[in-house]
């Protein structure tokens, strides 16, 4: 499995605690991929780079403040929820996933990691009557369906130094999609944050609400 070192070395700052806590999403999700299998078994032994660090593009886009809300959808194992929990942990998550095997994984690490700021329900976004600062979610569909299942769930309060609204990591060419959205938004190269061949198609679509 990869390393740790590639978050020590984007994120330098951490705290002796969120070290740790990252420190051990390794070990949990190689034992718990055993069991359910929430990441795929060749991209297991890129866990940091690929979906940890990934996760964490959202933080060199903007620094959450403490209260904010953010809602996970499609959450898989975690991703991009728990990362992001461990940084800010003044910042309330909530990860929902329609598959209930998964939400028992992600319920699993964040005991393990004592993440008080983590709830993980098997739920359709579509569901979820509360509002959020923020979605954030890793490519679950296209951007339009997805714009359409959430986009009554943003407050219209705004507290971060971005606008809230919709924070979507996708990859590949997005023309066509961003076509058919025909929404204003902004796209964020995440290889101006990361150096790694992995992010060069990578991409952060911020839809504020």
């Amino acid at each position: 499995m990869d390393s740790i070192k590639i978050i020590e070395q984007y994120f330098p700052n951490l705290s002796e605690k969120q070290f740790s806590k990252l420190k051990k999403l390794g070990p949990l999700y190689e034992d718990w991929n055993q069991k359910i299998n929430v990441i795929s078994r060749k991209d297991i032994e890129n866990l940091y780079q690929n979906h940890v660090l990934h996760s964490l593009a959202l933080a060199k886009l903007v620094e959450f403040k403490p209260g904010t809300k953010i809602l996970d959808v499609g959450t898989g194992g975690g991703f991009p929820g728990i990362p992001l929990a461990i940084l800010f942990p003044e910042v309330q998550f909530h990860l929902v996933d329609s598959i209930a095997k998964k939400i028992k994984v992600v319920n699993a690490v964040s005991e393990e990691l004592e993440l008080e700021n983590v709830r993980a329900e098997q739920a359709r976004a579509e569901e979820l009557k509360e509002q959020y600062d923020f979605v954030v979610s890793r490519a679950v569909t296209r951007i339009n369906k997805f714009h359409s299942w959430v986009a009554n769930k943003i407050s219209k309060k705004n507290k971060n130094e971005i606008q809230n609204g919709i924070l979507y990591l996708k990859g590949g060419d997005l023309t066509e999609e961003m076509n058919e959205l025909n929404k204003p938004h902004k796209i964020y190269q995440i290889s101006e944050y990361f150096s790694e061949e992995f992010f060069e198609t990578k991409m952060i679509i911020h839809l504020p609400s």
